[in-house]
């Protein structure tokens, strides 16, 4: 079976949405209810530190699907 993207993009490619899992995994947590209020929903691991990196996984994962190999 013949892939159009080479076997250097598909690698790139799978660390990027694992590194977008982690993002996400980094912003879960334990919700805030209407019967308890939990302050941990504001913390700078689920605020600034979980979307940053979700961030930097979706731009990799622009940049993996547009590397150029040199090899052809």
């Amino acid at each position: 079976m013949k892939f159009n993207l080479p076997k250097s993009n598909s690698i790139l490619i799978a660390i990027s949405v694992i590194i977008v899992v982690i993002g996400f995994a980094l912003m879960a947590g334990e919700p805030s209810g209407t019967a308890e209020y939990n302050p941990d929903i504001f913390s700078v691991r689920r605020i600034t530190v979980g979307p940053m990196i979700s961030l930097f996984g979706f731009l990799t994962l622009i940049i993996a699907i547009l590397f150029k190999s040199g090899k052809k």
